[in-house]
């Protein structure tokens, strides 16, 4: 066992005045964001590239993180997006096959400063009942003046009424071929998007056009896609006024889209709902959805504070036609889904690209994948001409 006595102290500094005291894990220095918790058991590198975590301080409920290092394989984007990592246990060694390197090397790397041996379980609880907030790791300097560090966490800004996405879409067009034949052609808005999800499209014979969060709908429609996709992303929704106009464009034209979580909340708003902020929001692996056409149950993998306004199994009008709230959350009553009803789009709250998993959800690749077939045989689409493959069959084996 180490000396305690060389660790470097840290606190962790919430809005609301409570610290937890502990020692630093990662980079040294001073983070803030807003601080939440994640209930997943395992795939923290996913969780912590994640851009959808952009401006936050993660807590991670499991007890012991770090087990399985870091590879250089299940990174979901370019870099690690978390303001700051909070944990119980750091590993002390990891142990697995394809690790690289340490968590704990992995956070100097890209300098994100942790803070690590603080009871995670009692500032969980106290997340539930005060809900999200502001924080602020603090580590390697003065630690002695509380109502200082207080200070500053106070003077950053809310998430309420962030305007993020374009702090973390890409900067340039790119494309991610379909494995094997093309079948269809995606245009897909990068609100945040993870290197999963054109991985699952890929492997249904999807060509993804990923696209900046600025785009205008004339640079989507130029694309020629046969579907748009709305990807996950940090932030405000309420602020994303420029893509609801854009998914209304997509709407009025009829083409097939489907979102996913950040992407939900754009077409919720596009079909005329609101949105507001979570308590502490829903963050894991672990938490369940219903739908309520089929009553099905999935466990799906959640990250998001603001949800749409609405309740499940209610029609409601919109400037498309008659919509629906397709899928909710019986832990609260919470909106995952919204439906179109006379145009073809839909969107869920959840992430049915999960990685690490659970992979209850990944069936709606194919719903989308269905909805650009019947547009094809109702109309043969600008990348669909001169091109055989509508009836190939689908490789629904990709993903991680």
């Amino acid at each position: 066992m180490s000396d305690t006595s060389t660790r470097t102290a840290a606190a962790l500094v919430l809005e609301d005045g409570r610290v937890f005291r502990g020692e630093a894990f990662g980079a040294t220095g001073t983070t803030f964001g807003e601080i939440v918790f994640c209930t997943a058991m395992t795939g923290y590198q996913e969780t912590l590239t994640d851009p959808s975590y952009h401006r936050q301080i993660v807590v991670a409920t499991a007890p012991q993180i770090g087990n399985t290092g870091w590879n250089d394989e299940d990174d979901e984007s370019g870099r690690i997006w978390v303001s700051g990592y909070v944990v119980r246990d750091p590993a002390r060694v990891p142990s697995n096959w394809r690790s690289t390197r340490s968590l704990d090397d992995a956070l100097v790397g890209q300098g994100v400063v942790g803070i690590s041996g603080i009871d995670t379980r009692s500032l969980t609880r106290h997340l539930r009942e005060r809900g999200a907030m502001r924080a602020g790791v603090f580590s390697g300097g003065d630690l002695a003046e509380p109502e200082a560090m207080l200070q500053r966490v106070r003077e950053i800004p809310a998430m309420a009424g962030a305007e993020l996405a374009g702090e973390v879409s890409t900067d340039k067009s790119y494309v991610v071929p379909a494995t094997g034949e093309r079948r269809f052609r995606v245009a897909a808005l990068d609100l945040g998007i993870k290197s999963n999800t054109p991985r699952m499209l890929a492997a249904r014979g999807i060509e993804t056009h990923v696209l900046p969060a600025t785009s205008s709908l004339d640079d989507l429609l130029a694309v020629e896609a046969d579907g748009v996709f709305l990807s996950n992303g940090p932030g405000d929704p309420a602020t994303a006024d420029h893509a609801v106009a854009l998914t209304q464009g997509v709407l009025e034209r009829r083409i097939p889209l489907f979102g996913i979580c950040f992407g939900n909340q754009i077409l919720g708003r596009a079909l005329g709902l609101g949105t507001y902020k979570l308590r502490y929001g829903h963050r894991g692996i672990n938490i369940p959805v219903i739908d309520v056409a089929t009553r099905a149950v999935a466990i799906t993998a959640q990250n998001h504070g603001f949800a749409l306004e609405g309740e499940p199994g209610k029609d409601f009008d919109t400037p498309f036609g008659k919509a629906t709230v397709s899928h909710y959350c019986p832990n609260d009553g919470c909106v995952e889904g919204v439906r179109a009803l006379e145009v073809p789009a839909f969107s869920v709250q959840y992430h049915p690209e999960a990685a690490a998993g659970p992979h209850d959800a990944a069936n709606l690749f194919d719903q989308f994948v269905t909805l650009m077939e019947e547009r094809v045989r109702d109309n043969v689409l600008p990348s669909q001409v001169g091109r055989p493959g509508a009836g190939v069959p689908l490789n629904t084996e990709g993903g991680k």
